[in-house]
């Protein structure tokens, strides 16, 4: 197995923005039975988002921008692994490794590097911010079995290459799922694990509501979290069970694509937001949908989500490494649920955000980054 890395730069050839445009000019449209989002996202408000798309957001700006950090691409495993090295020029920064969810990718953490690299010397980092297998440029898939584990395997890996014998990470989502098992498969080399989550969390993994203590305010809460137990993990349950039929659409279809993303940010993002780009910029939410599209990563991100649901072990199976949690739109139950005893190394609560707090927050998330990381430097 080779394990050269390899500088790589994004550039989505011309035919490809071409036909993007095409079928976004072309897309056929359904009725509109309903206004609102009861039962997904809106017709209006998707062709509105789509002629923005088409005819304001500007693919080769963003471009430009990703490529001024340095990317590279490598083997681990068989499977293609596209990562951004950005060092900082304090040169005994600590080394964080900073792992994405879903649906997400590198366009997460793009508010974060400046502030994570270029801070004083005590709180700087070296940033590795790879795409997950079968997500971004980490396309396409090689073989089946890309789970959190697996994955976990390969960033330890990466870390390896790169010469860094201790460091940190953080994840959201499936990335902290991936950190989780990291903390344990590489503890000897893993300084301590930093996640976020947030209320929507505990439905979205099935975990058992408790009850509203007697005189309490969150009932109605609670109440609102049992619903999306049930209302709310559609499209997870279609990807756990199904992918393959759902990749058909998301890969032939950019408007299919764009409302399977957006109707996330719509549902995770902080609920004060009446709308995704009232939360997180308009422009990096185009991005990220334009990875998944230029990629075709979202077929292979349900993949993912398909291997991790019928792996042996659960997500973020128990690790002894540090690990904190900083938790955005908060609720009490959170912490009742995850950390009952608390035990945790490190907790933060926000009212602020939601499930994209590096896009939605990245002020109150780099402030916790460096406040949790400065008991594990040397």
């Amino acid at each position: 197995m080779s394990s050269e890395i390899r500088p790589f730069e994004i550039d989505v050839p011309q035919e490809e923005l071409d036909d993007l445009q095409r079928r976004l000019t072309e897309a056929r449209w359904p009725d509109d039975l309903v206004e609102d989002w009861s039962r997904g996202v809106p017709v209006a408000y998707l062709q509105e988002l789509v002629s923005y798309w088409r005819d304001g957001y500007d693919w080769r700006a963003a471009e430009a921008e990703l490529n001024e950090h340095d990317q590279f691409l490598t083997e681990i495993d068989g499977q293609t692994i596209h990562f951004l090295h950005v060092r900082s020029s304090h040169e005994n920064a600590l080394p964080l490794l900073l792992l994405h969810g879903y649906p997400g990718s590198i366009v997460d953490f793009r508010r974060l590097i400046g502030p994570l690299t270029d801070g004083d010397r005590g709180d700087a980092f070296h940033l590795v911010i790879p795409s997950l297998p079968g997500y971004g440029f980490s396309t396409p898939l090689g073989d089946r079995g890309w789970e959190t584990k697996r994955s976990a395997r390969a960033m330890a890996e990466l870390m390896r290459r790169l010469g860094y014998e201790r460091y940190g990470i953080h994840g959201f989502d499936i990335g902290a799922g991936v950190a989780g098992e990291l903390g344990g498969i590489d503890s000897s080399h893993v300084l301590a694990v930093h996640v976020t989550t947030d209320p929507g969390a505990l439905a979205l993994l099935g975990l058992p509501l408790p009850e509203a203590p007697e005189g309490s305010s969150e009932a109605d809460e609670l109440e609102r979290l049992r619903e999306y137990q049930t209302e709310g993990v559609g499209y997870l349950r279609l990807q756990s069970t199904r992918p393959q039929t759902l990749a058909y659409s998301l890969t032939d279809s950019p408007v299919g694509q764009l409302a399977w993303i957006v109707e996330k940010f719509k549902e995770w993002t902080n609920p004060a937001a009446e709308l995704p780009e009232q939360a997180v910029d308009r422009d990096e939410l185009l991005t990220n949908v334009s990875i998944y599209w230029f990629t075709r990563s979202g077929a292979s991100a349900a993949q993912f989500i398909y291997e991790a649901a019928h792996a042996e072990a659960d997500w973020g199976s128990e690790s002894t490494t540090p690990t904190g949690f900083a938790v955005f739109n908060t609720l009490p139950v959170v912490r009742r649920t995850l950390d009952a005893d608390q035990n945790a190394a490190h907790w933060s609560d926000f009212r602020e955000g939601g499930h994209f707090p590096a896009m939605e927050e990245p002020a109150l998330l780099t402030d916790d980054l460096r406040t949790f990381f400065r008991g594990y430097r040397a």
